[in-house]
């Protein structure tokens, strides 16, 4: 009986390191992922020209891992951001039902195996369910994404996985968790996240002082 519960679990460990693995090898090169991510950084910060580099980019790089994840998200991200770049109405909302269904197949393919940074030391699971987030916050309140982004935003605050992430990543989620509370009239929760930040003594902490300050005012 102990030989069969042992030979079952040495199964299921040798299993798991195996999933885990095959998920590493998925990752993007760190200088090609890193040239995308920045490019998308500049897109997100409100550079309209870093929007179709961004998409491009994350685009060719999902050609080649096309069951990565987390390059998914970026992919369907960039593109949703797309929809700022042209005045058609149509086109904008082509590219922003392209982006979302995207980022819904990254969501759809995570495991437990992707609790397992996959790009940049960040788990998996949490950078496609705080891309996601942001897109669905982001789009038209119309287009019915906002409770789901409102879910997984929580959700990626609330993991146990967060500790142990990167400083900037825990700040960006901090910060956008802070930015929602305010917008949802949940000062307390704003709070909390601002002052997060500001004992993480990281590079976003003056702007988070910034925020709590004008909410105490």
């Amino acid at each position: 009986m102990v030989s069969r519960i042992f030979y079952r679990w040495s199964g299921r460990a040798v299993a798991t390191l195996l999933l885990i693995a095959a998920q590493a090898a998925l990752a993007v090169p760190d200088t090609q992922f890193d040239a995308a991510f920045e490019l998308f950084t500049q897109a997100r910060a409100g550079d309209s020209s870093a929007i179709e580099p961004a998409a491009d980019s994350f685009t060719s790089l999902l050609r080649a891992e096309p069951i990565n994840p987390v390059v998914m998200a970026y992919a369907g991200a960039a593109t949703a951001m797309r929809a700022r770049t042209t005045w058609f109405p149509w086109k904008k909302m082509g590219f922003a039902e392209d982006g979302m269904a995207l980022l819904d197949k990254s969501l759809a393919m995570l495991t437990s195996a992707h609790s397992a940074p996959l790009q940049h030391n960040v788990p998996a699971a949490l950078e496609v369910r705080f891309v996601a987030a942001n897109t669905f916050l982001a789009v038209p309140g119309f287009m019915n994404r906002g409770p789901r982004g409102a879910k997984l935003l929580q959700a990626v605050v609330d993991s146990p996985l967060l500790a142990a992430s990167p400083l900037s990543f825990r700040e960006n989620v901090w910060m956008v968790a802070a930015k929602e509370a305010i917008k949802d009239k949940r000062p307390e929760d704003a709070r909390k996240y601002l002052n997060e930040v500001i004992q993480a003594n990281g590079p976003q902490q003056q702007a988070a002082r910034a925020q709590l300050q004008a909410l105490s005012s």
